[in-house]
């Protein structure tokens, strides 16, 4: 059907009850003859516009067929609507009828998928975002085209009834036959190799493939067309566990694929769900957040009624609200923002089936905890919760165990390790020396391959430092941190990947789970103020298994740190620098550590110190 209003979603008598209505097509003193008028504009736009050979009126026609009967049904509900009251319908507005009449998308806002301006509304025959009528028809030619170039060469007659099939039965994950053959020696050494460690009763075997999943076709060509040939090392694990709908508390190197390994769990989780919202995935930064959806729209191409919603700060509010009501599968969202839409009664929880919290120490860290807290009170208590991040410190394993039920543990590599495809070199550098050791590797050819990300502990420090390295080696540089807009950051990380700067200069705003894949040096400037932090930083130089260097100034301004520094760096087959292991501040919170670790020793009582702790006790009591 092409009216007006198919453009929207279609709403039953009872959800507009509950709900304000998105946008209606027709408005309230709007004829029959108007809207029929507009339909023939758009038509004739179409017509001329039309890349392709066909014409796009037959598009049109087809899509028009029902039209008689759709409009008499329209002009009656909107003359009883009107009958009502008239103030409801002096607010609405008619849907955009050319490209050219819409606005350009903000950061973060939803994209026509035909022109690139502001996607208002979602197409019903593809759920993807358009724009206006005109941009929908164009679409919708454009996927016709698509689907017959494809089809045959793709997928077999036989192959879409089993996709078909697919998509209308309940899915539920077993192993595959190839798993199932393998001896648990085999599994074992796999991950073993592989540095796959999982805590939990009856954990599925990890996969090798992609397609051992039972996924629908187009979710495969998806997963293909979005580069992920093979799973990674956390992927083979989570993915099943993901899908037996365990909770799960995972953690893996940066950039190892931690996204897709919940985005694919969600996505087969809410794929058959009538009630929208049904996933709720949770990032402590908007570039985060942003990040996410894309993916999660890469993976959901071409899945029936698979839609997303982007809850950030920094935003208007207004479209984002607007975008919810458009019965949307998966909220994405940073804490604060859906606090404050819980709080206006703008969004129900109540059908939420996963929950997924991406990056969880930084949530931690930041202060969100008792938000994330207060958010998950107004979700089933039913539901599947997956909390992941790089790094997994104490005070995550007690939220952990507070807020997950049976849960499975699962950790790729060494615990709280940094990436083991970056190298690291930390030197010892005083303060007054930073800037000029700076330079020498910016000027150094074997170091120096941009872009490159310098990390500093503080916002005036990321814009003094940016402005003194383009100034004296004529790189171009920008400084990156939380005081800029979110359209100057987006256009920064945009400019990163398109390798439009040499060097960004940040704050810990770039240190979380982006995927800079083209980064390959990183530079400390400043010491990270803890080892978690360090970890996060390092790993923005070894991306999805690429290979990277990490450099790290350290002084006595981070003494705090140094043992810290020696155990996790050391292992690695770091060189650290002699000044770092001779320190006095070294050899002092070593030997504090040892004192800790022989008290609690002493405090347990086993065999072989039973007979002493009573002398001890006796001895104590005599003297008293």
């Amino acid at each position: 059907m092409f009216l007006p209003r198919s453009v929207k979603v279609k709403r039953t008598a009872d959800d507009d009850k509950s709900c304000t209505a998105k946008k209606n097509k027709l408005s309230s003193g709007g004829s029959l003859l108007e809207e029929t008028t507009k339909l023939q504009d758009c038509k004739s736009v179409r017509t001329e516009t039309s890349a392709s050979g066909c014409n796009l009126n037959e598009v049109v026609q087809e899509h028009a067929e029902p039209v008689a009967g759709d409009l008499g049904v329209a002009n009656a509900t909107l003359g009883k609507d009107n009958q009502n009251t008239d103030e409801d319908s002096s607010s609405e507005e008619p849907i955009k009828s050319f490209s050219k009449s819409q606005r350009w998308a903000e950061p973060g806002e939803p994209v026509c998928v035909v022109c690139g301006r502001y996607g208002e509304y979602i197409c019903d025959k593809t759920d993807e975002d358009v724009c206006s009528l005109e941009c929908k028809a164009k679409h919708l030619l454009q996927s016709q085209e698509k689907e017959k170039k494809l089809k045959p060469d793709q997928l077999t007659q036989a192959e879409l009834q089993a996709e078909a099939h697919l998509l209308n039965t309940p899915y539920f994950y077993k192993d595959h036959s190839f798993i199932l053959g393998l001896r648990d020696e085999q599994i074992e050494n796999l991950k073993l190799q592989l540095g796959i460690a999982v805590q939990g009763q009856q954990v599925p075997r990890p996969i090798v493939e992609f397609e051992h999943c039972g996924f629908p076709e187009t979710l495969n060509h998806n997963l293909k067309n979005s580069g992920y040939e093979v799973p990674t090392p956390i992927q083979m694990q989570m993915i099943p566990v993901g899908l037996l709908g365990r909770d799960i508390l995972a953690s893996a190197d940066t950039g190892s694929g931690k996204t897709a390994a919940f985005l694919l769990p969600v996505i087969m989780k809410v794929l058959k769900e009538t009630e929208t919202p049904s996933a709720l995935i949770l990032a402590p930064t908007r570039e985060l957040a942003i990040q996410i959806e894309r993916q999660a729209k890469e993976l959901m191409a071409g899945l029936p009624n698979m839609r997303t919603v982007l809850l950030v700060g920094g935003l208007p509010l207004p479209p984002q609200l607007h975008r919810l009501k458009q019965s949307v599968k998966v909220i994405i969202a940073t804490p604060g923002r859906l606090l404050e839409i819980l709080k206006q009664s703008s969004v129900q929880l109540c059908g939420i089936k996963i929950v997924v919290v991406d990056e969880v120490d930084t949530m931690l860290k930041m202060g969100f905890q008792q938000q994330v807290l207060d958010i998950l009170e107004d979700i089933p208590h039913d539901h599947q919760t997956i909390l992941v991040s790089a790094t997994i410190p104490v005070g995550i394993e007690h939220l952990a165990n507070q807020l997950l039920h049976d849960f499975v543990r699962i950790t790729i590599g060494e615990k709280n390790l940094p990436c083991s495809n970056v190298r690291q070199i930390i030197l010892w550098v005083e303060e007054p020396s930073k800037k000029k050791k700076l330079f020498e590797i910016l000027n150094d050819k074997k170091l120096f391959k941009p872009p490159v990300l310098v990390f500093v502990d503080c916002k005036l420090g990321a814009d003094l430092l940016s402005d003194a390295v383009h100034k004296i080696t004529g790189l171009q540089c920008t400084a990156m941190h939380s005081e800029k807009s979110q359209v100057e950051r987006t256009d920064i990380l945009q400019g990163l990947l398109q390798e439009k700067y040499e060097v960004i200069v940040s704050t810990g705003v770039l240190g979380r789970g982006l995927d800079l894949v083209n980064v390959k040096l990183v530079v400390n400037f400043d010491m990270p103020s803890s080892m978690d932090e360090y970890v996060h930083q390092v790993g923005r130089a070894g991306r999805l298994g690429h290979s990277g260097t990490a450099i790290t100034f350290i002084n006595n301004n981070s003494k705090k740190l140094f043992w810290d520094v020696v155990k996790r760096v050391k292992p690695t087959g770091t060189i650290l620098p002699p000044q770092l292991l001779n320190s006095p501040y070294l050899h002092d919170q070593k030997r504090r550590e040892q004192q800790r670790l022989k008290q609690l020793q002493n405090s347990l009582v086993t065999g072989d110190n039973i007979m002493d702790i009573i002398r001890k006790h006796d001895k104590n009591n005599s003297q008293r």
